[in-house]
């Protein structure tokens, strides 16, 4: 796929996304550091969704990790959430 098809902006910041299973699924660190204006968005997840665990959300019923292509040019497992507009 277009690597430039992989990437949506949103308030002019970009979001990684991926197709998989027919879906197109978003990067939750890009989505945290845009929505919180985090400057460490990696750790604000991390910690977001060690308390939501711990309040009983069954966060990986909608979440996967996915390979996402980094800023280095690698490709690492990322926190993903489908599309949930329809």
């Amino acid at each position: 796929m277009d690597s430039n098809k992989a990437l949506v902006i949103f308030r002019g910041r970009k979001i990684r996304r991926t197709w998989h299973n027919e879906e197109w699924y978003f990067s939750l660190v890009d989505i945290v550091e845009i929505l919180t204006g985090s400057s460490r968005p990696r750790k604000y997840w991390s910690d977001l969704k060690a308390k939501l665990i711990e309040e009983g959300f069954e966060v990986s019923d909608k979440i996967g990790q996915l390979k996402l292509l980094s800023s280095d040019g690698k490709k690492y497992k990322t926190d993903c959430v489908k599309e949930m507009l329809r």
